[in-house]
């Protein structure tokens, strides 16, 4: 068929007649802004790591307590993740996206006033109400504006910059202690999301046209949210994607534990265990936008799956008889350039089964991943804290997960 392609769902697609053109601004402002967009997660999650110690000692509470500082932003960002989507199928992109970015302003004042640790945790989880309508709706906007190959070197591209930002935030938070308190990372955060509402005002365009958007009533969202939630395929790719990602992003959620406790670091030296983390996802993201409408999408998860078991077991082994730096970063390295092919490719995957629904569909994709995440953060990590080799036998038990759910997606009819 002419100008079809090919989805990693293995069907054939049109592009949808009456899709926004593609915006005049340069791909490179595109890409900046929608990874901009894409970073406040990272961000938010991982400016603070190194002012952990301090605040607990500011509030006594022992560091399980402090990981709650990221699982109960993770839990409320991925509840809330369910209604972003959905609101931007009917309100239109930019409206949501710029919204969410200014209650996530007031949410960082709550957290730089919090006058007790319970109330720093309400910050937290305000912050995650609002932090979604950036992360999640973007994913939509760059698959509104591109189709096919296109659309997997344009997500691959965000991504790799994206990438840079779990490595780039930690280093920010311990330069903003060398000058200040803990509540300045804070400040940091919302100065951050005032710029990106400002970017995304100006150069962002509205890519989902009034003649396109659903209904705003209950039904309408509920409707839209049952429809993917109940496709089998759909919940395949999402808990493969779900597993696979959560394999390189336990050693995100603990990294407090194993640069401080586990690796015997300081509050400044995150970037030992991140720098090499990134540099795997940034690789494998360039990777991906090489291959991009050379290599059929389904086989290049194919490979990347591979590849992120194989990485798992090289992990394994390198904890289990040399746990120490740098050996003790090769693994996760190894787990990111999977992650950096793969992740692109299976959400483009599921905004491809509904077209019409993109918005519920990046949010019933960010759900299930967002949810495990939290439970990760707050319940398993502390669980395998002991010793590198639990963290990497945990993150081998999910890359098979991640890899047995894209088999039976594969196999499936």
């Amino acid at each position: 068929m002419p100008g079809s392609v090919r989805t990693v769902t293995g069907t054939e697609r049109v592009p949808e007649a009456g899709q926004p053109l593609p915006s005049a601004r340069p791909a490179w402002l595109l890409t900046l802004v929608l990874a901009s967009l894409a970073m406040l997660g990272p961000f938010t999650i991982d400016t603070i790591f190194p002012a952990y110690p301090e605040v607990g000692r500011e509030y006594a509470v022992d560091t399980t307590a402090m990981q709650q500082v990221t699982s109960v932003y993770l839990l409320s960002f991925g509840v809330m993740s369910i209604f972003h989507g959905p609101l931007s199928d009917s309100l239109g992109r930019k409206p949501v996206m710029i919204g969410g970015l200014m209650g996530y302003v007031l949410a960082s004042l709550l957290c730089l006033l919090a006058p007790t640790f319970e109330v720093l945790l309400a910050g937290r989880v305000a912050q995650g109400l609002f932090a979604g309508a950036a992360t999640i709706v973007s994913r939509a906007v760059i698959r509104d504006l591109y189709s096919g190959a296109q659309a997997q070197r344009m997500m691959a591209r965000v991504l790799m910059v994206f990438a840079v930002a779990p490595a780039v935030a930690p280093v920010v938070g311990g330069e903003i202690l060398r000058f200040g308190p803990w509540q300045a990372i804070f400040v940091f955060v919302a100065g951050y999301a005032v710029l990106v509402a400002v970017l995304t005002a100006l150069v962002l365009p509205e890519t989902l046209p009034r003649s396109a958007r659903q209904p705003l009533h209950l039904g309408s969202v509920v409707g839209g949210l049952w429809e993917v939630a109940r496709s089998w395929r759909f919940e395949r790719l999402a808990l493969s994607t779900t597993f696979a990602f959560a394999s390189y992003f336990i050693y995100v959620a603990g990294a407090p534990i194993i640069v401080v406790d586990l690796l015997g670091r300081g509050e400044r030296d995150f970037w030992l265990l991140f720098v090499p983390m990134i540099a795997g996802m940034v690789a494998g993201s360039w990777l991906s936008t090489r291959l991009a409408g050379r290599v059929d999408p389904r086989r290049l998860v194919d490979g990347a799956m591979v590849g992120l078991l194989a990485s798992a077991a090289v992990n394994v082994v390198l904890t289990a008889t040399v746990p120490v730096l740098p050996w003790a970063v090769v693994g996760p390295t190894l787990l990111g350039v999977g992650i950096g092919i793969v992740f692109p490719l299976l959400q483009l995957a599921m905004l491809d089964l509904f077209p019409e629904r993109r918005g519920a569909a990046a949010s019933m994709a960010s759900f299930a991943s967002l949810l495990f995440n939290a439970a990760l953060a707050g319940a398993l990590v502390p669980l395998v804290d002991g010793s590198l080799l639990q963290v990497a036998l945990a993150s081998a038990a999910l890359a098979v997960l991640g890899g047995a759910l894209w088999l039976w997606h594969r196999r499936a009819k």
